[in-house]
């Protein structure tokens, strides 16, 4: 087959260094995706065809060479499908992700290109190669299998069936959130604006000139819902933006039924089910554990139950204080869900004299932003240089270069912080281009989005100390996937690290975030630059652990509900979402949310992304992250020797390796929980 002619007004074929977003039309991914898969086939064929291709360079380059085009092609429009969703485009995205579904499905199931990479594996040369080469033919053939390769006729067809539906389902089910979150708004009067501070009136005001408003708006933008549920002193105005937000995508609340995924849930589940035994596990859960750290269901379950029956009571006393505590002092004498938030800053405003809206005018965010980019510097020896005139998808959207300790360019991530519409919830990192020393070096470029409270009314944006936690752990994953020296893009960053141990460099990064030596080089008032006041450290430092019990369970609930779902599903009952959901909460919970509640409907990390039967691995991978960095806090937080060792042990390494062997060689040691115990206070 003869590869077809390029399109050359196609900006998604262009083998410019980086996107060009402004001329990215939605009619130009249906055939960009065509012609790269169509040059993948015609390649594919002739290197089978070959018999001279088989060994790493003559086989394996190659196919790198080819995937690594269409992921050039995807990765802008799998982008801004998420940053900059528009009918057509989820239009355009849905054909084409559908096109390449099948054909990842078909390339997986090809055994002519399986033999060819089991002859390398199994050539005399294989044990010559490099680890990160002998890993990306191990991982390669563990996707054959995992792709149906040994599947025979209607087992084979019924599997790549399963795989295109259940990426329809994916998208449509983040989609349906996505909807469910921008169609809902709640214009608020002045009454209703009683118990908000000034930062999150201004956050509410910016929501309504979103929506071409005047005065004030609710969302289910997350920075709006918690300003609502952590401040406002109207019970039946949480109340509802409660309802509102934990109904999304159902068949209840507001919306009821209008945007409903709970058929969604159903079919994923049941084909993920069928999928899985059709490879020979025996549910899910199984076949998630294939290339995970926790090899095994128990392991899991063991994990998540220890660290349950650690918690639970400590969550049980958190909950009972806040109880009396509520009635006490705000008169509310049978506390809901919806007034957890607003009870629990109450409450930790009285013990610790002590608010978050106390820290956020020491947190805007170009400050947080330098102060990152110091941190980060001094502990991995790089810099990092706004680059102008780059091409983006939205006017706040900025690109920096990662700078080497030699000058060298060796990166480059785009940061998108604000939330707005069309912009799914939540925040991330993604690849951009990955690291390929082919002809000559492409350097990693990382995509970093957050959804922050935009600025307003001329004033930098102010965050949270939970907002500028999580711009440290997306920054986290970014570097993994920047400072990667390894040049083969299946094995390179965050690409083969076990899912549950890819949560390691992002929750590390979160612990600078708490040490009065880090928080000096940012963190200063926005209009007197004085730095944060000892006091008011000692306070932020004092309330850390405040509630840890009742987040850990929460996390637990997610963790195990996910991992049950997948790991006990039966075909004759159906997914018995709710009924799991309420089993699961009988064990580890200790505050149970109204029967309308529907929170399955909008978990996008389990339905819609990558996490599914590996929720537990937030848990997991932070059993690492602490332990890791419990190294410099025993070393110094900028100790150069500790520094260059978790770079050149952990990101450079990226899944070239067991995750567990770059721990080791970094540690000097297998983990140890006792960090990430003390992390909540709970070290015994």
């Amino acid at each position: 087959m003869n590869a077809p002619s390029r399109d050359t007004d196609n900006p998604l074929l262009a083998d410019d260094p980086l996107p060009a977003f402004s001329s990215i039309l939605p009619e130009h991914v249906v055939p960009a995706i065509r012609e790269r898969i169509a040059a993948v086939e015609a390649g594919v064929e002739a290197l089978v065809a070959d018999p001279a291709a088989r060994d790493f360079d003559a086989l394996m380059a190659p196919l790198e060479r080819l995937e690594e085009a269409v992921s050039r092609s995807w990765s802008p429009v799998s982008h801004l499908h998420g940053v900059k969703d528009s009918p057509a485009l989820r239009e355009a995205y849905a054909e084409a992700d559908a096109l390449l579904t099948d054909f990842h499905t078909d390339l997986g199931q090809h055994r002519g290109l399986y033999e060819a990479v089991k002859q390398v594996h199994d050539g005399a040369g294989f044990a010559d190669l490099d680890p990160a080469r002998q890993t990306l033919v191990k991982d390669s053939l563990r996707s054959f299998v995992l792709s149906g390769v040994a599947l025979e006729g209607a087992e084979r067809e019924r599997f790549k069936a399963i795989q295109s539906e259940l990426s329809q389902l994916a998208t449509g089910f983040e989609e349906a959130v996505l909807d469910a979150t921008d169609a809902w708004t709640r214009p608020l009067s002045e009454v209703e604006l009683a118990g908000l501070p000034d930062s999150a009136r201004a956050l509410l005001r910016g929501m309504a000139r979103q929506h071409d408003a005047e005065g004030h708006m609710a969302t289910l933008k997350g920075p709006a819902v918690q300003a609502v549920l952590n401040y406002a002193d109207d019970r039946d105005l949480r109340r509802e933006v409660y309802t509102a937000y934990n109904t999304r995508a159902s068949d209840q609340g507001p919306q009821a039924g209008r945007f409903d995924n709970a058929g969604r849930i159903e079919k994923i589940m049941a084909l993920r089910h069928e999928a899985a035994r059709l490879l020979g596990f025996a549910n899910a859960a199984e076949l998630s554990l294939d290339d995970k750290m926790a090899k095994s269901p128990d392991k899991v379950l063991g994990f998540l139950r220890d660290l349950a029956a650690r918690a639970r009571p400590v969550a049980e006393r958190e909950l009972q204080a806040l109880r009396e505590f509520a009635r006490e002092e705000l008169g509310i004498d049978d506390l809901q869900p919806w007034d957890v938030g607003y009870a629990s800053e109450k409450l930790r405003q009285r013990r610790f004299d002590f608010s978050e809206e106390d820290l956020k005018p020491y947190f805007p965010l170009p400050a947080v932003i330098e102060g990152m980019f110091a941190i980060t510097g001094r502990v991995l020896n790089v810099s990092f240089r706004q680059r102008e005139g780059v091409d983006t998808w939205h006017p706040d959207v900025a690109f920096y270069d990662v700078v080497d300790a030699d000058g060298g360019v060796r990166a480059g991530f785009y940061v998108d912080h604000y939330a707005r519409a069309g912009k799914r919830g939540g925040a991330w990192m993604d690849v951009c281009r990955s690291r390929f020393a082919d002809q000559a070096l492409q350097p990693p470029v990382a995509y970093l989005t957050c959804n922050f409270p935009p600025p307003v009314d001329g004033r930098p944006a102010l965050l949270t100390h939970d907002d500028v936690v999580t711009m440290f752990h997306e920054f986290g994953h970014g570097l993994h996937h920047m400072l990667t020296e390894v040049d083969w893009p299946s094995v390179a960053g965050i690409s083969g690290v076990e899912w549950d141990a890819v949560e390691l460099p992002s929750q590390f990064m979160e612990n600078f975030c708490w040490q009065r030596e880090t928080l000096d080089l940012f963190a200063r008032h926005v209009d007197s630059g004085e730095p944060l006041p000892q006091a008011l450290f000692e306070k932020m430092l004092a309330a850390r652990h405040f509630h840890a019990g009742l987040f850990l369970v929460r996390q637990l609930e997610f963790a195990l509900f996910d991992f049950r779902l997948h790991l006990e599903f039966d075909p004759t009952r159906g997914a018995r979402t709710l009924a799991l959901l309420d089993e699961v909460r009988d064990e580890v919970s200790v505050i149970r949310p109204p029967a309308w509640h529907r929170f399955p409907n909008s978990f996008t990390h389990v339905f819609s992304g990558g996490y599914a039967a590996g929720y537990y691995s937030y848990l997991w991978a932070e059993v690492l992250s602490a332990d890791a960095f419990a190294a410099f806090e025993e070393a110094g937080l900028f100790d150069a020797e500790t520094g260059a060792r978790y770079r050149r042990e952990i990101l450079a390494v990226g899944g070239s390796r067991p995750a567990l062997e770059s721990f080791v060689a970094f540690r000097g040691r297998e983990p140890d929980a006792t960090a990430l115990l003390r992390s909540y206070g709970l070290a015994a």
